[in-house]
């Protein structure tokens, strides 16, 4: 069997060269035949990779330790979902299962397209496979999947990593991997119009809807990873800027720039050249995500180990992509011209000119503070840490202006906004926006971010329901039914623009769960039998602690007694497993009471006694956390209504009477208005004790372990975080200051490195310096590009004069409710 896979991927790489060939050369010299063969040969590559795939899934499944791979990642007592998930657990075969989902989506891709979009075929078949081929040669030369022991196999295999035995680690990389394979079939298409000249607005049309599957899959697969860390790492958080969560995060900024940008050009003809320049940046940062978390070059609890050879192969691909890509721009510059400019920056075209301006900077800002640590050792020998503080101070006021732009977008009008347009579309978004932030000030918010955002996702959720009650109306008003009827016949009418308003929706629930963040409550202490400690509503008490064993792993487990106003809630068991294959690896089985307002998040560290019974607790309540995840749950359903074709709505539209419809969307919404209004009520938190320095400092120092993927030391329950936070305590009660306190670790420890963020002088305030003038100078460049656009000479004035029937109300009113369907 081994011989067989490695035979299969050396066919799969010289059938994607014929491809190539046949495709160009067929192109070239206008063969239908040569072409039809190239594409014979395209889908002949997924059909080896699907067989290559089987034959490795087929060894982890009957426990074949021959192939070395197999033995590093599973045993014999491992369960067969986590076999199957071991295929992609390790470097060698998340490339050949990258290879895997690649052929098959660009199969279908050119299966979809190959009559509609003739003269492009050619040369996405040949962009596909040119791709495929750098990864299969990967696989052939340095990370065979397939090959094996040259001495006797053994017996039994070392096991999956215990962190990826879970079941969200299971799905989150093939989620990820779609969303980056998918992020693929634009860039094909859009080299092909590069190559062929064809720059009209039908590649945009074949590459939108792969944009959205790309971007849908991205999303769940971060979501997925939030969902992770928070059940499986322990420290209380979900989004902890870590490389390889940064790298999946990167295509997201470019991707959701594309997906608004290119509403502009479909609609007005503008940012041609923006639209390819994205799409080709988009597949980039795919594979450069890729580079990070399998060369080495970044620290990450998730990356797969340093490989200095497989750096350099990536880097000479990577040089090799920008160079044809964005010479084929330059190349192609004179069809790119818009064919027209910015007529006001009332607009929506202003609008979403910041909103890819601000994404833009997002991804640069995450690529630079990403990578600064080791350029800061390429250029001082020294390698810093940029941990989540530096990032939060950037990206915090970043994501409030998206969210504020967010329910600015849908109000302006496309060209130009009039002051009476502007005054009546703003109106009610503006007024409960103040009228929430009144309120929180009233009822004792100081926290000025979060209060912020509450405020900014009532003024974006008030812009998103007037958009939808108006709409309704004006189908209302048109066709005589309801207000649902009307509801449901705006995806009929205008499927993209509502279902994009419900993603939308989805964003700003999503916010409303970070914003939760500013008011989080933890603690952590040591706990004998009976004793108990309250944080927040919650008074925890520990029961006992129990050690038993399974075939895989020995689990020590806390059983702990919840009480809420003196009532029994709940019992839980927060746990740590050893597993016997991975000793050192223990893993976290955090216990989670769930609600809508907030969860009550229990730890069990590693200071704990099955003799004595006394245990440690890290104990912390994160208000409003679940809406993150119902936030994303919408955003998928908007993304698929986006997704599905119009003729759907049609035949709905057709076969359901009008009360019908009115009756299944109240149905619907009746649970959800229930599930609204008992989250209406947060309950009183009382804040735990603990000095102000001390609690900044847990978060501005890196724990040292060296195996918890640098966690801050508050977040890390490992035996040195628990050390350091008591050094810590011990010099702030000393009167120590910040500085006195940053400057012990660095002589302890020799270097900035404990630090999560660099001291602000010397080469490190390049990392503070460099965000500021790349922020300034897109901004001066985004104006001057706006400023020249909006340039216009003066219209004769017959053209200006008003037409015929100009004052006429009723005109005037048939003509906004015909722009608005249309729209």
């Amino acid at each position: 069997m081994p011989a067989l896979g490695t035979f299969v991927l050396l066919a799969a790489f010289v059938v994607a060269a014929f491809a190539i060939a046949a495709c160009v050369a067929g192109a070239r010299t206008r063969s239908t035949r040569l072409v039809e063969s190239g594409i014979g040969a395209f889908y002949t590559v997924t059909a080896l990779m699907t067989l290559a795939s089987g034959v490795l899934v087929h060894a982890f499944v009957t426990d074949n330790y021959a192939i070395k791979y197999v033995q590093r990642y599973s045993d014999s007592a491992q369960p067969l979902a986590y076999k199957i998930a071991s295929y992609w657990g390790g470097l060698d075969g998340s490339i050949m299962f990258w290879v895997f989902l690649l052929a098959a989506f660009g199969a279908i891709a050119v299966q979809v397209n190959r009559v509609r979009h003739r003269e492009l075929i050619p040369y996405v078949v040949a962009v596909i496979a040119a791709t495929e081929m750098f990864f299969i040669y990967l696989m052939v030369v340095h990370k065979n999947p397939f090959s094996t022991f040259l001495t006797a196999a053994p017996v039994d295999g070392a096991g999956l990593n215990p962190l990826l035995q879970n079941f969200y680690m299971a799905i989150h990389p093939p989620s990820l991997y779609i969303g980056f394979v998918a992020m693929t079939i634009p860039f094909a298409f859009g080299i092909a119009a590069l190559i062929t000249g064809h720059l009209d607005d039908a590649w945009l049309r074949a590459v939108r809807r792969w944009t959205m599957i790309g971007w849908l899959f991205l999303s769940f697969g971060l979501t997925l990873g939030m969902l992770w860390a928070y059940e499986e790492l322990g420290w209380g958080g979900y989004w902890g800027w870590d490389p390889v969560e940064n790298a999946g995060l990167l295509p997201w900024f470019t991707a959701t720039a594309f997906l608004h940008s290119v509403m502009v050009q479909e609609r007005r003809g503008m940012l041609r050249v923006w639209n390819v320049t994205l799409v080709i940046t988009t597949f980039f940062l795919t594979i450069f995500g890729t580079f990070m978390t399998r060369s080495g070059v970044v620290q990450s609890v998730h990356a797969f180990g340093e490989d200095r050879e497989l750096a350099w192969l990536f880097t000479i691909f990577m040089v090799v992509i920008l160079t044809f890509s964005f010479g084929l721009v330059i190349y192609r510059l004179p069809l790119l011209k818009s064919r027209n400019e910015l007529d006001s920056w009332a607009s929506r075209e202003a609008a979403f000119l910041a909103n890819n301006w601000i994404l833009l900077f997002s991804a640069f800002f995450v690529l630079f503070a990403t990578m600064f640590p080791t350029l800061s050792e390429a250029v001082k020998g020294e390698r810093l840490t940029v941990g989540p503080p530096f990032f939060n101070k950037w990206m915090l006021p970043i994501g409030l202006t998206l969210l504020t732009l967010t329910g600015v977008g849908p109000l302006l009008a496309w060209r130009r906004s009039t002051m009476t347009n502007i005054v009546q579309q703003f109106t009610w978004p503006v007024v409960m926006g103040v009228l929430t932030a009144a309120a929180l000030y009233a009822f004792g918010v100081r926290v000025w971010s979060s209060g912020l955002c509450f405020a900014l996702c009532a003024f974006s959720a008030t812009t998103i329901t007037q958009e939808f009650l108006r709409g309704a109306g004006v189908r209302r008003a048109a066709t005589g039914t309801d207000l649902f009827t009307g509801l449901v016949g705006l995806f009929g009418r205008s499927r993209r623009r509502y279902a994009g308003y419900i993603v939308h929706l989805g964003i700003v629930v999503m916010f409303l769960g970070f914003a939760g963040e500013g008011f989080k409550q933890e603690e952590q202490l040591p706990m004998k039998v009976g004793q108990q400690t309250t944080v927040g509503p919650f008074t925890v008490r520990h029961d006992s602690l129990r050690v038993t064993a399974d075939a895989q792993k020995q689990m020590v487990t806390g059983h702990v007694s919840v009480f809420e106003d003196g009532k029994l809630v709940g019992e839980m068991r927060p746990a740590r497993w050893y597993y016997e294959k991975r000793p050192d690896e223990p893993t976290t089985e955090v216990a989670i009471r769930r609600a809508p307002a907030e969860d009550l998040y229990i730890v069990l560290t590693t200071d704990f006694d099955p003799a004595t019974q006394t245990v440690t607790y890290a104990i912390t309540v994160n208000p409003l956390v679940n809406w993150i995840w119902l936030g994303f749950g919408i955003l998928a359903i908007g993304s698929i209504i986006s997704l599905l074709p119009e003729s759907m709505f049609a035949v709905a539209m057709a076969k359901l009477p009008e009360a019908a419809v009115a009756t299944m969307l109240l149905l619907t919404l009746m649970p959800t208005a229930a599930f609204a209004q008992h989250i209406e009520n947060p309950q009183a938190i009382r804040i735990a004790p603990r000095t102000q320095l001390e609690k900044e400092l847990q978060s501005e120092i890196i724990c040292m372990c060296g195996t918890c993927g640098r966690k801050r030391i508050g977040e890390c329950t490992c035996g040195l975080a628990a050390q350091m936070r008591a050094e810590v305590a011990q010099m702030v009660s000393q009167g120590r200051s910040r500085e006195q306190i940053y400057e012990f670790y660095m002589a302890k420890y020799g270097s900035q490195e404990p630090l999560a963020s660099p001291i602000d002088k010397g080469f490190n305030r390049l990392a503070w310096l460099v965000p500021y003038l790349v922020g300034a100078s897109g901004a001066l460049m985004l104006g001057i590009v706006a400023v020249r656009w909006s340039r216009r000479e003066e219209q004769p004035a017959e053209i200006s004069q008003a037409a015929p029937g100009d004052d006429d109300p009723s005109m005037q009113q048939r003509l906004d409710d015909e722009l608005r369907d249309l729209d």
